[in-house]
């Protein structure tokens, strides 16, 4: 048997040593960039007792290594229409939403690493409706039947998609979703010794999908550590079921660090961003050439550490401390 654990770092280092003032300030606006757009929003005024008593099963029970190839997801290159079918607060900013599917007698079969496109017309800042379509991966896996889920953090007025799913969007209202061969990312089993994670918000969800292909799987031995930013503790998305895996596997560390947690609050885990310092201390080596890291979350977090996510070539920090473009997988 495997376990999982999860690590709180006690300590929060000032900028120092090789960090220049130019990464000083991509680190700021990486951080003031994240949160600006959550800061204060309360989208769901349902207590938080009440959230964590009703989480859905994708956010508690095991991993499950589900996998199938790509090309034979029930979503096509056209889009599909498609119930909501239960909704789940499972933080003040966050939200289960649990999604029918074109043949409610099989699942969605969608490979692993991959994301689903979803499209709704929204009123832009003037009022003229637009039609908005965003990219999101479903938490849920290949073992569940008639019905896929989503685990979506409500970004306010900066997060048009997001505000009208989390909270405008009724039970029974429909939205279109389908799926491109440019969605297909890396696919498991990843065939690796490593595997390093650097995660910012949202960017949790990819994660979670690969997490159960690797944990799931009985066979797989992939040591996996996660660098994984969040605002502040009660937001960190996912917790709850990091926490219980985190009783059952070994095989993860999860290294929370919060930017914008209260400085009376009870956290001792690390404060701040994600840098150089952590990187070097919880990532695989550049020199590892059996590891790969990946990478998702808010498009200023690929600025600072990777380049932008549509390019291969690979730029920024990881670049800079002798990671190749074979080893970054950019979600």
């Amino acid at each position: 048997t495997t376990h999982m654990r999860v690590i709180s770092i006690p300590v929060c280092r000032p900028f120092h040593g090789s960090h220049t003032m130019h990464h000083i300030f991509n680190k700021f606006m990486f951080v003031s960039t994240l949160l600006k757009s959550s800061r204060n929003r309360i989208p769901s005024k349902v207590p938080a007792r009440a959230m964590s008593a009703n989480l859905p099963s994708t956010m508690t029970g095991p991993p499950v290594s589900a996998l199938v190839p790509p090309g034979v997801c029930q979503f096509t290159d056209s889009f599909q229409s498609v119930p909501l079918l239960e909704k789940f607060p499972v933080s003040p900013t966050s939200s289960v939403l649990r999604f029918g599917l074109p043949d409610d007698d099989k699942p969605l079969n969608l490979s692993t690493c991959a994301c689903i496109l979803a499209k709704a017309d929204l009123p832009d800042r003037e009022g003229n409706e637009e039609c908005v379509v965003r990219p999101y991966t479903p938490i849920s896996t290949n073992a569940n039947t008639g019905y896929f889920d989503l685990l979506i953090k409500d970004y306010g007025e900066n997060g048009r998609m997001s505000t009208y799913l989390t909270e405008e969007l009724k039970v029974g209202e429909r939205v279109d979703f389908k799926h491109i061969e440019f969605n297909v990312k890396i696919q498991a089993p990843f065939g690796k010794k490593k595997i390093g994670m650097l995660v910012g918000g949202t960017g949790i969800t990819p994660m979670i999908q690969a997490l159960h292909a690797i944990l799931g799987d009985s066979s797989d031995t992939t040591q996996v550590s996660m660098l994984y930013g969040s605002r502040v503790a009660s937001d960190i998305l996912g917790d709850d079921l990091l926490a219980k895996w985190s009783a059952e596997h070994k095989r993860l560390q999860v290294i929370n660090v919060l930017s914008d947690e209260p400085e009376d609050s009870d956290w001792k885990g690390a404060r701040g961003f994600i840098d150089k310092e952590l990187i070097e201390k919880y990532m695989p080596s550049p020199d590892d050439k059996d590891s790969i890291i990946f990478i998702c979350g808010p498009p200023v977090m690929y600025k600072i550490f990777c380049g932008p996510r549509d390019e291969k070539k690979l730029s920024g920090l990881l670049a800079e401390m002798g990671y190749s473009e074979d080893q970054v997988y950019k979600f």
